[in-house]
């Protein structure tokens, strides 16, 4: 299976350049293949041009800044998503990459002014997390994360595509063992994917 990994985090020492280490790790181990895309890596600009707003419903070639971003969703055949949540958001870069590649003709279709999902290539889909506080205070907020995963990104790919959704809560308080245990159930699920 060809799998976009997209990595959201700009320390090379956090646990979560760890988790995605291990991500690219086990799927290339388990015969995948990798396009390993570190937003931060890449330096992607995740600003929404004016011109990219006023050419928004439009067709955009090749000379789109956003194009190598979106050959490459359209060559996967399933999306793995590693990042923090900040702020009970995605990393800036991360919705800056949404905004930016997930366009009409993308990621879904205008048809008679209604809205249809169209990125049907993408037939699985995980994302890898972690919080700084607990479940219970995501909860409360409403944990828009797992909503915009869970709801959206499912609503936008293949239909019943596979969805999960690993997060590891309350990273203030976290030690050596619940992280132990977090990075084995993602392993065991990177493993299984």
């Amino acid at each position: 299976m060809n799998i976009l990994v997209l990595y959201a985090h700009p320390v090379e020492t956090s646990f979560n350049a760890g988790l995605h280490r291990m991500i690219v790790e086990r799927l290339t181990m388990a015969g995948h293949s990798i396009d390993d895309c570190d937003l931060y890596g890449e330096d992607f600009d995740p600003r929404l041009t004016r011109r990219e707003r006023l050419d928004y419903h439009n067709f955009r070639g090749p000379g789109d800044p956003a194009a190598p971003y979106v050959e490459r969703l359209l060559r996967a055949d399933a999306l793995v998503l590693s990042y923090p949540v900040w702020n009970y958001g995605f990393p800036a870069i991360l919705k800056g990459f949404f905004d930016r590649v997930f366009l009409p003709g993308v990621s879904f279709k205008l048809v008679d002014g209604k809205v249809e999902p169209s990125l049907h290539n993408i037939r699985k889909v995980a994302a890898v997390t972690s919080y700084g506080g607990s479940r219970f205070r995501a909860f409360l907020m409403g944990d828009p994360p797992r909503k915009l995963i869970k709801r959206m990104l499912r609503a936008t790919v293949k239909p019943g595509a596979s969805v999960s959704y690993l997060a590891h809560y309350s990273m203030n308080l976290s030690t050596d063992e619940t992280r132990k245990a977090f990075l084995a159930k993602v392993t065991a699920s990177m493993d299984r994917f």
